[in-house]
């Protein structure tokens, strides 16, 4: 005989009670703020809005086309807010800080770069210019 105890009925139940409350969470995290699909950064050039809408050093977040534009002493600046971590589109821009809602890497939307990990890579450069006194955004050059 075994020195240890054999399972109850009550722990076998327990542990498949919490087997898909776990798988659950894993999904929730993988396809949080996607919809369950990679969420699209533009692969054809968009257009998001006035030029005016853009202040200088600041920034403006284009949700449903997944991108920031950013005004620099350069000009226009563009970037995807697919977050490089894990997928997520950004939702959320808190003066020039980019702020994903998966795990909460931080990102500068003037440079597209990392401030706050779990991120390690920029965010993707976008082309941005003006046509017609509106912005236009698409894949990089």
């Amino acid at each position: 005989m075994s020195d240890r105890p054999s399972a109850t009925r009550r722990t076998v139940l327990r542990g498949a009670a919490l087997t898909p409350v776990v798988g659950l969470g894993l999904a929730a995290c993988s396809a949080a703020g996607n919809g369950g699909g990679a969420p699209a950064t533009p692969t054809a050039p968009v257009s998001l809005g006035p030029e005016s809408e853009i202040p200088k050093g600041g920034a403006k977040l284009y949700r449903d086309a997944n991108v920031v534009v950013s005004r620099t002493a350069d000009g226009l600046k563009a970037y995807s807010t697919i977050c490089t971590h894990a997928g997520c589109a950004i939702d959320k821009l808190d003066g020039t800080t980019l702020i994903c809602p998966c795990h909460g890497s931080r990102f500068d939307a003037l440079t597209g770069k990392v401030v706050q990990a779990p991120a390690t890579e920029p965010l993707h450069e976008l082309s941005a210019e003006v046509k017609n006194g509106g912005i236009v955004a698409g894949p990089a050059a």
